[in-house]
């Protein structure tokens, strides 16, 4: 079996179904996360959903038997996006949930996604429990008396879409004519309500859902959303375009013009709309997310806490701080978590944020994102194999030295503006969802393309 094909890490388990991703995989690993969650003495369910991937139905199956086999009531929310899996949780109660989902990954591509009680991604201390569990497998199978119930319920998206309403004024937001491209994912199911239910008239691209097959790569970046988003806007005389990932979680961007938007610039905006009305001053992102944030904080008196790039890095940096304190985390992919939520990387709640700044501030989106610095991001991979790594990072300090190290997520490397170059820095890290290394170099101003290819250069001759 490739190891390319399977990625077994803190963020949880991803492969490609079938190479790599198999059945006893699931059941594994969904026994091992049974085993973690303590058993209510409510009986309140653990909530399961899944995204419209073909192979979400075998995953399904052995998700539910593993949850059922240590004696956990299971309750199944059908085709919903993690954000709505993650409201269930809270809504009930619930000791944790699992989605099933691939999120940016290609369609032969599965995951499973863990959430713990809180309704929250793992924390580093509670994924590296599950992950001894699964390697154990000290796995915690009840007698047939006491065996979990399956359940199903159609209406956590109502009731997801109810308090969306109640924390945004529809009323106001309606007037926004608005394209969407649902990468033929779960988000087409919570737009195609939002127009039936609260008079929405949000118009949808590559929104059927058959599972088989999606109409192009589900990243959320600017590429994408130059491909078949940015053209309809002018012609459909839209004031914005967003584009979903098959979760629902992630979100990039489209202005009145048809300019597609770095997929860099959706946090530092929502930010800048956040900050002023939010109650924490704390900004938590990743080594990896643009410069630019740390100029939007400065400007409503906040403050920027970096952590290593992934979702339960993100848990970790949260835990360190009161209630309150952090007005909201994020990262470069479109992912971000809101004070007003319960911290949960939500794409709707991204979209929502950016209609109500452009009524706000009565501006369209293109002058909005006039108004911000230059910064020029970019970004490329290399497969390599992992034996390699620590070797890379040695050479990587050496040949590029002389700016401020962090390496609690591979290697980054700032330098600060001076009289004769620009601010820049460069992160090359292992990603946690693929076998690769991801190369990452940003420059205030003009694009830092020899630093970059030199970058690139050095790691290729590693593989």
């Amino acid at each position: 079996m490739s190891t390319r094909a399977l990625r077994i890490s803190h963020v949880g388990l991803r492969g490609v179904v079938g190479n790599g991703l198999t059945a006893a995989h699931i059941l594994d690993f969904a026994s091992a996360f049974g085993t973690f969650l303590d058993l209510p003495a409510t009986r309140a369910p653990v909530v399961i959903g899944r995204d419209p991937r073909l192979s979400g139905l075998m995953l399904r199956e052995g998700v539910i038997s593993a949850l059922l086999a240590t004696g956990h009531d299971v309750l199944d929310l059908g085709v919903v996006s993690t954000p709505v899996i993650q409201h269930a949780i809270h809504r009930l109660g619930s000791p944790g949930g699992i989605s099933i989902g691939a999120s940016h990954n290609e369609g032969s591509w599965n995951a499973l996604k863990f959430l713990g009680r809180d309704a929250a991604y793992l924390s580093t201390a509670q994924a590296t429990e599950l992950l001894d569990i699964y390697h154990l497998r000290k796995f915690r199978f009840v007698p047939f008396n006491e065996l979990g119930a399956l359940s199903r319920d159609n209406t956590a998206i109502d009731a997801y879409l109810a308090d969306l309403a109640a924390a945004f004024d529809f009323e106001r937001l309606r007037k926004f004519r608005v394209v969407v491209d649902c990468c033929n994912g779960t988000s087409s199911l919570l737009l195609q309500r939002l127009n039936e239910q609260y008079g929405f008239s949000f118009i949808l691209i590559n929104a059927a859902t058959d599972g088989r097959h999606f109409a192009h790569s589900p990243a959320t970046n600017a590429r994408t959303v130059a491909l078949q988003l940015a053209p309809l806007i002018q012609p459909l005389q839209a004031q914005a375009g967003f584009l979903f990932d098959v979760d629902s979680d992630r979100v990039a961007l489209a202005t009145e013009q048809g300019e597609p938007v770095s997929e860099e610039l959706v946090f530092p905006l929502v930010a800048d709309h956040c900050l002023p009305q939010a109650e924490g001053r704390v900004v938590i992102t990743n080594l990896s997310t643009t410069g630019l944030i740390e100029e939007i904080a400065a400007r409503h008196g906040g403050r920027v806490l970096r952590a290593p790039v992934g979702r339960q890095a993100a848990i970790d940096a949260l835990s360190a701080f009161r209630p309150g304190q952090v007005a909201l985390a994020g990262e470069g992919t479109g992912a971000i978590m809101f004070s007003r939520f319960p911290y949960i990387y939500d794409g709707i709640v991204s979209m929502f944020t950016i209609l109500e700044m452009l009524a706000a501030r009565q501006q369209p989106l293109s002058a909005i994102l006039a108004t911000y610095p230059r910064y020029s991001m970019l970004k490329g991979e290399v497969p390599l194999a992992t034996t390699r790594i620590p070797e890379l990072l040695m050479s990587l300090q050496e040949e590029f030295s002389g700016g401020t190290m962090d390496m609690s997520d591979g290697l980054r490397m700032d330098w600060p503006q001076t009289k004769t170059q620009p601010q820049h820095w460069f992160h090359v890290r292992v990603a946690q969802t693929e076998p690769i290394v991801r190369v990452i170099c940003e420059q205030r101003g003009a694009p830092p393309h020899e630093l970059f290819q030199s970058l690139m250069d050095h790691v290729r001759s590693f593989s």
